[in-house]
């Protein structure tokens, strides 16, 4: 089941699947934010949306975010009408199109909302605070870092570390990524959903980590910025530059055994028309999977 949504007043799609049971909101995915490298805002990218990386998780009471792209501060527009919130952001990497909302996100000015910020250091960083406050948003804030009012935690989590939330499990590995990143897989009361991006696939075999991550997921969030045709083009090759594709998406879900797959991290050059073209291609060979759009909610689990 999908559930398509504004920022305040989500609805159920119309579909041919049943409707939303009153025990599948207690843990939802739901996406702020689906592009890659740059926000492309415009006419061409309104029905997907033109804000980068941001995922929002929420699982019994729990607000888990993923990466603080330009979703991120829609989303704390959302936040603004809870006051005062806490939740748990984790990021996958420091690459602009992940950490550019965070300097607007509004909730971590004011007093008395909490958030607990999870993410690596290079080897021979300092602390996650001060890596994350003097390394990542001092050199790229357009506003006073000394405004931040809320109560701000910091943790350093690396790949292949395990870590729990009261009953929520949490697993993160690596990616194939320059500079490297990390994914998530978050599984509660035997439900999963995995967030892997950014990442690239290797020529000759599947990733073990984005293979481990993923077995037997309900959901499989994956970075499928190009298609082959435009990964592997003689005149503009883009192997090496740390992003996958579809197929290679659909790939992993199957030899991973994940129930649905969720196209994401759309190339910022990618019109809603052109994405409407690949939705087409991948419903061909795997129906279950969706296309992230701004808005998009989806149950875990059904």
């Amino acid at each position: 089941m999908e559930i398509s949504s504004s920022s305040t007043a989500p609805t159920i799609e119309k579909t041919q699947e049943p409707e939303l049971s009153e025990g599948m909101s207690d843990f939802v995915v739901q996406f702020w934010g689906v592009r890659g490298s740059v926000p492309s805002p415009g006419q061409d990218t309104i029905r997907y949306g033109g804000n980068t990386s941001c995922i929002e998780m929420r699982i019994a009471g729990k607000r888990l975010i993923f990466d603080g792209g330009t979703g991120l501060r829609v989303l704390g527009e959302e936040l603004m009408q809870e006051m005062p919130v806490e939740s748990y952001l984790f990021f996958t990497h420091y690459h602009w199109d992940h950490i550019q909302g965070f300097p607007l996100f509004t909730p971590a000015f004011l007093p008395g909302n909490k958030f607990h910020i999870y993410g690596s250091i290079p080897p021979e960083g300092e602390s996650m605070k001060k890596h994350f406050i003097n390394r990542v948003l001092h050199p790229n804030s357009p506003v006073p870092l000394s405004g931040l009012k809320a109560d701000l935690r910091f943790y350093e989590i690396f790949p292949g570390q395990k870590m729990m939330l009261d009953d929520i499990e949490i697993e993160t590995g690596h990616l194939n990524h320059p500079n490297n990143a990390m994914g998530y897989r978050v599984t509660w009361k035997g439900r999963s959903a995995v967030y892997c991006s950014d990442t690239e696939h290797y020529p000759d075999r599947l990733d073990e980590h984005v293979h481990y991550l993923a077995r037997d997921a309900d959901i499989l969030i994956y970075d499928a910025m190009y298609t082959d045709e435009e990964y592997n083009n003689p005149k503009s090759s883009k192997v090496g530059w740390g992003h996958s594709t579809w197929q290679e998406a659909v790939k992993m879900a199957e030899a991973a055994g994940v129930k649905r797959v969720v196209i994401f991290h759309h190339d910022p050059t990618h019109s809603d028309d052109f994405l409407d073209g690949i939705a087409e291609e991948v419903k061909a060979v795997a129906p279950q999977a969706v296309m992230a759009r701004e808005g998009l909610i989806l149950p875990v689990g059904y």
